[in-house]
Order: C-alpha cells, then structure tokens, then sequence
C-alpha cells in the first residue's frame, strides 16, 4: 500500500508548535470601565462572551449605579463617591420628560445643555476620586492588566488606561464633536458625511452644507463643556499638557456599534472595526400586536408615498398591503 503524501519539515515543525501553544494558551486580564446607562447594557454582552472565552473580567465602578450590578462572569470592583444614590438618579432619570415636552428648539437646546453639564460634573467627580484613590490605583497596578475596555463617552476610562500604561480599546456608538475622527486621524469631509444629530443624509442641499459646516461649531461648546475637565484632569495626571485629541487617540482599537448598513459611508482608519447588531444578542420575535400595527401603519404610509408619486391614485388596500411582508423584512432589517 503506498503511504500517504508526507509533510515538509517547516510545515510539521510549525504545526507542532501551534498544538503546544494551545496546550499552555491563557486568557488574558481585561479590566472593564464602563459608561452608565444601555451602553453598560451593550458592553456587557461582550463582557459575558470574553468571559466564556477564558479572560478574567474585572469591572470598575463607583458604588452609586443604575445598571452595574456583580454578577457571576466578572469581577466587581467599587470605589465610594461624594453623591448619593438619590441624586445620581435625579441627575440621570429626572430629567425623562423632556422627550415628551413639545417645546421650540432653542429652548429644548439649552435645557439638554444644562442636563449635560450637570451629569458631566457628576461623572467628572466621580473621575477625580477614582484617580485619585492611591489604594486603589496601586491595587490596578499590581493586578498587571493586558487590556482596558472602556466607552469613551466616559473619558474617564482612556484617561486611566493612559495612567495605567494600559491599551485601550473603545467600545462605542460614535462620539460628539468629531473626536472619533481626530482620535484615529481618519478624513471627515463636512461635503458630503451628515455630522451628528444634524439629521441630514448624504444627499445634500447647499444650505444643508452650509449647516453641516456650522453644527460643529455649537456643538464644540457642548463638548467643551462635558469634556475639557478630563483633559485638565489628565494634564494633572501627566504633568504635561494633554488635550482631549490626544486622551481619545490612546486608544488602540476603536469598535463602533455601527454599521454601514445603517449609517451612510464615510472613511476609516485599520483600527476601526465596525461591529453593528452586537445590540441584538437577546433578539425576541414581535408579538402579533406589533406586527398588526406596525402593518396598518405601513399601509398608511405607502398610501400617501404613491399618492405623491401619483396625485390622485387610487390603491386598493388588497393590493398595498400585499407588498407588506416584502416591506416589514426590508425596514426591520
């Protein structure tokens, strides 16, 4: 009997290297900073999954949350605040109404503004006595984590992660004022990518350029507001003069909630990842109420959008609704 084809030396030798890696391979240290609210929510699905995949998690919170709460795939660690539970609350859910309030634009822009500034200095506390908690500190230190995990919309992680000596990976949804961009150094022509919360697509008028050019501007004091403090914080920290491009650009990998699916196309840089749908790991079918209402409704919709299409068209309702199923999957997806 012939014998089977034999591999070239340098094949087995690599071969065997990689199954006596895997023999002593070990998870890594990840120490876990987290904004409070639903981005704790979508962090924590990854939390649970590098847990299940061999990395010791170690979550740093301050004792007053919403959402943060031990569990059994992470390690929870605390540090005490100069805020009680009840003003935390009042600070973060107080204020819900405004969502429901009809109001003129100005007005409901300098009313978010000062809810802004009022969680900014609140969390921007919380970050002072964080980093200045030495017994804690030194215990993060000895601990010789790999990795930070952190959201930075709450600055407060890169700028520890920096402290530490740490990598840090982003995990986020999109950050205000452009900071994204400038972190990574990626190219962000107002020409022709909507700035955030303008509202405008990439089809756009001149005016609406004109706009997508302006909206910064307003929304740099909003930042100058709810940031700068962590860059004062991290100079402090440092002994040198950062500022906030340089805490965002720490970051060693930056992994966006997002999609192209979803948002309109833009560039980015090799350590932007984009990880859309990680939302949906506890998807639950609709209810056959949702659906219902979400059908009559599209009914009504594609009414008037033919209608435009067409002035004076008639649609039977047998006929509109038919394409419904066709529909539904396309907006739901």
């Amino acid at each position: 009997m012939a014998a089977g084809p034999l591999l070239p030396l340098p094949a087995l030798t690599g071969l065997l290297l990689c199954l006596c890696a895997g023999l002593w391979a070990e998870g890594g240290k990840v120490l876990v900073v987290p904004m409070e609210g639903s981005h704790w929510l979508s962090m924590r699905e990854v939390v649970e999954e590098l847990h299940a995949r061999g990395h010791q998690i170690v979550v740093l919170s301050p004792e007053v949350t919403l959402h943060i709460k031990e569990e059994d795939f992470f390690t929870l660690k605390t540090y005490a605040t100069s805020y009680t539970q009840e003003e935390f609350q009042d600070i973060m859910l107080g204020q819900s109404y405004l969502i429901f309030e009809r109001m003129h634009y100005l007005r409901t822009f300098w009313k978010t503004v000062e809810i802004m500034k009022n969680m900014s200095l609140m969390f921007q506390k919380s970050c002072e006595e964080l980093v200045h908690n030495k017994d804690l500190i030194r215990q993060l230190n000895a601990n010789a984590f790999d990795v930070v995990l952190t959201d930075p919309l709450y600055p407060c992680g890169a700028v520890l992660a920096q402290y530490l000596s740490v990598p840090a990976v982003f995990f986020l949804r999109a950050l205000p004022c452009d900071f994204d961009s400038e972190g990574t150094q990626c190219p962000n022509p107002s020409s022709y990518i909507p700035r955030l919360l303008t509202r405008l697509s990439d089809h756009m008028t001149f005016l609406q350029r004109v706009k997508n050019m302006l909206y910064p501007l307003v929304m740099k004091y909003v930042c100058h507001i709810s940031l700068s403090p962590y860059a004062s914080l991290a100079s402090e920290l440092f002994q040198r003069e950062v500022s906030l491009v340089d805490v965002f650009s720490y970051a060693s990998l930056w992994l966006f909630r997002g999609d192209f699916v979803f948002d309109y196309p833009r560039p980015v840089m090799p350590n932007m990842v984009f990880i859309g749908g990680i939302n949906c790991a506890h998807r639950k079918p609709l209810s056959q109420v949702c659906i219902c209402a979400y059908m009559q409704s599209m009914c009504r919709a594609g009414r008037v959008l033919i209608f435009k299409l067409v002035p004076g068209a008639a649609v039977p309702s047998h006929l509109l609704c038919g394409f419904l199923p066709l529909i539904l999957r396309l907006s739901l997806w």
